[in-house]
């Protein structure tokens, strides 16, 4: 009888945010055989998750695996793991990453999926980190369309990981990837980056135009023309151009402006019914991560010279009272010009 040699230990995961996307990033690895730790700062939240095996406040309906385990500790998540993966809003991301500068190990590697740009600063999650970090670890960036209900229910899914480290992006892909999941690598930072922070905001401005009765043809205009506003404002801050035809950019352009799984999608929606910011906000009960991007990104395209009349439209609506009906006057009496 012949003995099948036993699979090597894998090093273990760590997951530092307990909300939806997070949950079924640590879900994800722990399937794919990876022992995982998922951190949240929320001690009460993290009981209720120890308890239950599930997140119930965000993804009631999918159990943990029994190698994912749940920790309030950032000391217990970090212990012994070779890859750390953040997945907090980009509001939160600079002061975790200052929480556990001292506690890396020097052989980690830090991962993302954050998506926006900095508030404050208008800096792109990956300049955040080499502030905060330095050129000390491999990093790289997680995005794509991924809905995190559809990830932790086990649904096929496919999402780009992007690294100027390209050891460091396969073997993340390799780390994540199973029979529903692929991953697909990348050297450009910047363009999913931008890809993910640009989204969120026409995925609002979507939701608006739906929410209104503006039709089909307005939608498809929006993500149409709102891809092209989001490639120049990439290709301006040194993205490849290439970036925003893939998962990063189309894909997950046209599944947050047309799906109401989309946090973005159903603010604008509720705003075109009539609630005010605060009520949208509240009813949807999570980060909206849109709402905020929608400054940040006007921001950046101002100081960057770059023309952004959809992004520059929702910005209005969202902070200076326009009307979504006078924005889509402005955009449709707009010169006459060549699309390319």
């Amino acid at each position: 009888m012949s003995l099948q040699p036993a699979e090597p230990a894998r090093e273990p995961v760590a997951v530092l945010g307990a909300g939806s996307w997070g949950t079924a990033l640590a879900i994800q690895y722990a399937r794919a055989g990876h022992p995982t730790r998922l951190w949240g700062r929320d001690t009460a939240h993290i009981a209720t998750l120890a308890a239950a095996r599930r997140n119930e406040r965000y993804l009631g309906d999918a159990e943990f695996p029994d190698s994912l385990s749940v920790t309030d500790s950032l000391t217990t998540a970090l212990h012994d793991a070779l890859d750390v993966v953040i997945a907090v809003p980009s509001h939160a991301l600079r002061k975790l990453l200052g929480e556990i500068a001292p506690r890396l190990a020097p052989n980690v590697r830090l991962a993302w999926a954050t998506k926006g740009f900095e508030q404050t600063t208008g800096k792109l999650p990956h300049q955040v980190a080499r502030e905060v970090l330095g050129d000390k670890f491999p990093v790289a960036v997680l995005s794509g369309p991924t809905f995190a209900k559809e990830v932790g229910a086990g649904l096929p899914t496919a999402m780009t990981i992007a690294s100027s480290n390209d050891e460091f992006a396969a073997a993340l892909a390799h780390s994540l990837s199973a029979a529903n999941f692929r991953a697909y690598t990348s050297n450009d930072i910047i363009g999913v980056e931008v890809g993910g922070a640009v989204k969120n905001v026409l995925a609002v401005g979507a939701g608006l135009s739906d929410g209104l009765g503006f039709g089909a043809n307005t939608r498809i205009a929006l993500i149409t023309r709102g891809l092209a506003e989001m490639t120049r404002l990439g290709v301006a801050l040194g993205a490849q151009k290439e970036t925003f035809m893939g998962l990063a950019g189309l894909g997950d352009l046209v599944l947050t402006c047309t799906d109401n799984l989309s946090r973005n999608r159903r603010f604008g929606l509720a705003l075109a019914a009539g609630h005010s910011v605060e009520q949208a906000l509240a009813e949807i009960g999570q980060v909206v991560e849109g709402y905020q991007a929608a400054r940040a990104v006007y921001d950046v395209a101002t100081r960057e010279q770059v023309s952004m009349p959809i992004v520059e439209g929702i910005y209005r609506a969202l902070y200076e009272g326009a009307s979504a009906g006078d924005v889509v006057s402005a955009l449709m009496s707009r010169p006459i010009k060549s699309e390319f």
